[in-house]
């Protein structure tokens, strides 16, 4: 049995920075905000599925987030101002992108391959499931800028601004649902979001 360097590359994700080039109150890794993405997609599908007529499986939505940015361990996170300075860059960091996804999937097993491809390989989603985890990433996004306002880094205004236009062009029952019920606790303390429940 050959040895593989998957999850060696995975574990790596925790050492790459996001907002590479803004100064960050709190830096964030690619890991964890995989593991947030993660979560949102998952409440997203399930308010879909619960409020909206969804269908999607909730759990596979999940595991699609969780797993969305992991060609960075091979190409860095590049600023979104740069991945989409034009239509030309942002097509050849695709193109790079989905080298990058085949590269970490020949590093899996053989006989694992085909149970991965499914959550690697972006060909395998489903519109919708493309579409929440895309949300899910902006939100998040979106909410480490109020972390980062909140904290009184005005370096995150103009990245607000921008990720509000980007959620108006994602614009969908789920999300706004997830707006309006979770977003707000962002911007508050600890001692706000733990009045109604105490240990």
């Amino acid at each position: 049995m050959n040895q593989s360097h998957f999850f060696a590359h995975l574990s790596r994700l925790k050492l790459i920075s996001r907002w590479p080039l803004m100064r960050n109150v709190r830096t964030e890794n690619v890991s964890e905000h995989s593991l947030q993405v993660a979560f949102v997609a998952h409440a997203l599908a399930v308010i879909k599925n619960r409020k909206f007529n969804g269908n999607l499986n909730a759990e596979r939505v999940a595991l699609l987030a969780m797993y969305h940015d992991v060609s960075e361990v091979l190409t860095g996170d590049m600023p979104t101002p740069i991945k989409y300075y034009n239509p030309q860059i942002a097509h050849e960091y695709k193109k790079i992108e989905k080298v990058a996804q085949q590269k970490l999937l020949d590093m899996i097993p053989a006989e694992l391959q085909s149970d991965f491809r499914p959550i690697l390989d972006e060909h395998y989603y489903s519109e919708d499931e493309k579409l929440i985890v895309k949300q899910a990433d902006a939100l998040c996004a979106f909410v480490k800028c109020l972390e980062e306002l909140s904290a009184g880094n005005n370096e995150f205004k103009l990245a607000k601004a921008r990720l509000e236009k980007t959620l108006q062009l994602r614009h969908s029952p789920e999300m706004d649902y997830f707006m309006t019920v979770f977003i707000p606790s962002f911007s508050l303390s600890l001692d706000e979001i733990s009045i109604d429940t105490p240990l």
